[in-house]
């Protein structure tokens, strides 16, 4: 009797620090959302006091008019963007609260469980807090320039080839660090194992931020579907890191999952203000970072298979009407052309959550079963 009695306080007692771990990532989230959802009243007296409303494009990147989406989304000119800026700062703040903050607060109170609170971890949430932040600062320059149609680009912003480069930047500096300081070359297959790529894990690095960059931005064309979107994107990747024994990165997909719950609310159609290149491009650079992190390649293309679906569509009805002089689409990318098909606004946004759903459950389920002996970065 007394040994079972013991060894089932040694099995408590072995499940505690799980327990912990699973606490830090749901309270991160959670403070995330707070904080979130108390900066948002503020940010939005800011961005309608001073009017940076959107101007409804009227061109693509090649100069040619768009007569369609123009026309479809008149209404929603003059609504506020840079959006974004709530769900990077909200992640920032709340990592240099967990810093410094939290453990004075734990020493005051004898509450130990805030200094465990602590997400800021230099193998893990170092390079994706710097890039989501230094996306974000671009973005809300490019975002600023566009409301008052200042810029290279016609109508104010950043010209497409220009936002491209700065990418790029962004995405070498991010290869450079994994394969020079970190060593690593090599990507991981699940079910298959690991496969040595050498020199080509650069070029791949910089690939998945564009692909997850700009796909996010083309996604980003309704109210509330980017938004759904990259929020099961990131809590699909913090589950996957959970399970690799990453809980600083688990925490930090956390805070950007409940950071982007709170947006949601506010956001949903029809949207009290719009994210912008802010917010779409700085969390989508810094998924595909994350997945690299994680090891996860393969498993982002399923977890955010709407934007192979986005990006896809878009690529294809820019060659057709370059070489072939005639449209696939009715509009891309995809979402446009549903709205072109008739479909109202909130049943693509809700059907694309859904689709979402899936793919996010299954590449996690995907990535966790086939991780077998993955990295972990303690």
């Amino acid at each position: 009797m007394n040994e079972t009695v013991q060894a089932v306080g040694v099995a408590q007692i072995q499940s505690i620090p799980m327990v912990i771990n699973t606490l830090k990532v749901l309270t991160t989230g959670l403070f995330a959302f707070l904080l979130a959802f108390a900066l948002t009243p503020l940010w939005t007296y800011i961005l309608y006091k001073y009017k940076i409303g959107i101007k409804i494009k009227s061109a693509d990147v090649n100069g040619e008019k768009l007569t369609f989406v123009s026309k479809l989304h008149a209404s929603k000119a003059g609504t506020p963007t840079m959006g974004g800026v709530i769900v990077w700062v909200t992640v920032l703040l709340l990592a240099l609260l967990s810093e410094y903050v939290f453990p004075l607060v734990a020493s005051w109170t004898d509450t130990n469980f805030l200094a465990r609170l602590d997400f800021l971890r230099r193998s893990q949430t170092w390079l994706p807090l710097f890039v989501l932040v230094t996306a974000g600062v671009l973005g809300l320059f490019d975002d600023w320039m566009s409301v008052r149609g200042k810029g290279s680009n016609k109508g104010g912003g950043m010209r497409f080839a220009l936002r491209f480069w700065w990418l790029i930047s962004i995405a070498s500096i991010g290869a450079w660090w994994f394969y020079s300081k970190l060593g690593w070359d090599a990507i991981h297959i699940p079910a298959l194992g690991d496969f040595t790529i050498g020199w080509w894990y650069i070029p791949l690095f910089i690939f998945i931020i564009l692909f997850s960059a700009i796909s996010s931005n083309e996604t980003d064309g309704l109210d509330g579907l980017n938004g759904g979107v990259l929020l099961l994107a990131f809590g699909s990747f913090s589950l996957i890191a959970f399970f690799q024994n990453s809980m600083d990165l688990a925490a930090f997909c956390a805070a950007i999952a409940g950071a982007l719950l709170a947006f949601l609310w506010f956001n949903i159609y029809p949207a009290r203000f719009f994210m912008g290149d802010t917010g779409a491009m700085a969390l989508g650079t810094t998924l595909g970072v994350v997945a690299m992190l994680t090891d996860s390649v393969a498993t982002l293309f399923l977890i955010v298979f709407i934007y192979v679906l986005e990006s896809g569509s878009a690529a294809i009805q820019l060659l057709s009407k370059r070489f072939f002089r005639r449209k696939i689409f009715l509009a891309a990318p995809l979402h446009h052309h549903f709205e072109a098909k008739g479909w109202p606004e909130p049943k693509i946004v809700m059907r694309a959550w859904i689709f979402t759903a899936i793919t996010a459950l299954l590449g996690a389920i995907i990535g966790v079963i086939g991780m077998g002996d993955n990295i972990s970065l303690k």
